[in-house]
Order: C-alpha cells, then structure tokens, then sequence
C-alpha cells in the first residue's frame, strides 16, 4: 500500500523553513507545528466523516494536515497572509480536498462559500484563530450557528473561560450569555503557551460549540446583544440602574418586574433564561 500523499510533504516545521516564513504578531500568529497537537483538536472535533470543514488562520498547515487525514469530503482553508499561500497550494496539490481562499474571513459567509465549493452538507468551522480576531468572529458564527454543525475553535484560555462560564462566576458575562444562548459549549482541553511557536504570552484552549436545537431568531439574538451590552457594561451596577439605557418605554425597574426579576441584582446573578425573559420584555413594550 502506497503512503498517504501528504506524507510527501516536509514536517510543518521544515515546510516552514523551506520558504523561510515565520509567523506574523501583526496578525496574531502562533503557529501549532506538532501533528500530534493538531490530530487532537480534530479528534476534539468528533467524526468529520463526509463534512466539509472551514477552517480559518490555517498558516503552514499543521491543523490542516490533520483534517486531510480525516474522511472530509473537503477543506475550505480562508487565509488572509498571502505570503503562506504556496505552502497551502503545495498541500492541495497533493490532496485536492484541500480549496483556499485569500481573504479575511471576518469579510466571508463561510457557510455560503463552503457549500458552494463541496455541496450542501454539514459545515463545521474548526480553526486555531488569530488571537486578536476570535471574539468577533465568534459573535459572527453564532448570527449563523443554526446552519453550522458545530463550531470547534481554538482560544487563548481567558476568552475560552469566558465562553463556557456559568452565572455567578468570575468569567461569566456577555460572552458566555451569547454563546450559551444558542450553542452548548464545552471546554474540550488547555494549551501551555509554549505549545506554539512563537509562544504567547497566555495559555490556550479549544472549545466546543454545538448549536441547540431549540435556537434563537435573528432578532431574539440581536436584542440579547443590545440588553447584555447593557447589563454587562455597568456590572457592578444593579439591573434596575444597567438597564436605564436600554431603548423604550419601560424604567429599569420595570423591565426587571416583567421578566420576574429581582431589580437589585447585578448581570453576572442572573442565568441565560432570565436574559431571554429581558429580551422579551423589550419586545413586548
């Protein structure tokens, strides 16, 4: 039996040395070059057999190796540092599942462009992210998550915390109130910093995301952004005071009242379903 096709290649490491690039702290790169790193994020992922998976930062390839080595039915790597673009076009060269783009994927419907490159199947995005893009292109994907299989993401570990935090807790906030919302959320495992090269200054982790069956609206989703930005922004303030600058007829204290809550308690006190009963109530005014 003749080897896997990408076992042609250098090491990640090699490859990088080949043509001489490193990472970029302009765009938040700390690359994972060990395989047996990047093989458990995607074990992380669950079976990916017959997926198509996005993955976003790809770099030299380390994580996307690891995918290749999977029953995908194909890879849609986004890459905005061009200058990494012949070392991904060196590996589908070799396995054609493998499709980049050239682009900042804070700019691309990555659902869009996936199913129109491999079919309509299921879409999981799985990505080390640049550490200074992952937050917002988390609340972007969770706009979408109801058309995504699932959301596997590396983060450095404060945001991470921040993700899967529960009422009550130090890292809990407007976050945690978003993605627990929509998806469940699962820290799947932590990173030392000097997993990566170069190492960063913070530990990381992978976190798993699954949308919920039930999910939000679009406009449900839009209005807990608006009411966490509010809560959240003064948090040491209680509701009846945070919410003042919420839009509408109705005093803090009334908004509180109608969804059953106490108006003396402060944002991190108060659980996902006591957010959503806010949102209905601004609906409702």
């Amino acid at each position: 039996m003749s080897p896997p096709p990408l076992d042609q290649l250098p090491s990640v490491r090699e490859h990088l040395e080949v043509h001489q690039l490193w990472a970029d702290k302009k765009l938040g790169q700390h690359f994972l070059l060990d395989l047996n790193i990047t093989r458990k994020i995607v074990r992380a992922a669950g079976d990916l057999t017959g997926r198509v998976v996005v993955e976003v930062g790809p770099g030299p390839g380390g994580l996307t190796r690891a995918l290749l080595e999977t029953d995908v039915t194909g890879v849609l790597a986004i890459e905005k540092d061009t200058r990494v673009l012949p070392l991904l076009a060196e590996i589908s060269a070799l396995d054609n599942r493998l499709q980049t783009l050239s682009a900042d994927a804070l700019a691309v419907d990555v659902i869009a462009e996936a199913q129109s490159r491999f079919g309509d199947g299921p879409v999981h995005v799985i990505a080390n992210l640049p550490y200074n893009v992952g937050t917002p292109m988390l609340i972007a994907w969770l706009k979408q998550i109801q058309d995504l299989e699932a959301l596997t993401l590396m983060f450095q570990l404060e945001v991470a915390e921040r993700i899967v935090a529960e009422p009550g807790q130090k890292a809990y906030g407007r976050l945690a109130v978003l993605a627990q919302a929509v998806a469940d959320c699962h820290l799947a495992f932590r990173l030392p910093a000097q997993a990566f090269t170069p190492p960063p200054k913070v530990d990381s982790a992978v976190v798993s995301l699954r949308p919920k069956p039930d999910g939000l609206t679009l406009e449900m989703l839009k209005g807990l952004e608006t009411v966490t930005a509010a809560a959240f922004g003064q948090r040491r303030k209680m509701l009846r005071q945070s919410l003042k600058s919420v839009p509408g007829p109705l005093s803090g204290e009334a908004l509180c009242a109608a969804a059953g809550l106490p108006s003396t308690a402060r944002a991190e006190e108060i659980d996902i379903k006591g957010f959503l009963r806010l949102v209905a109530a601004i609906s409702d005014q």
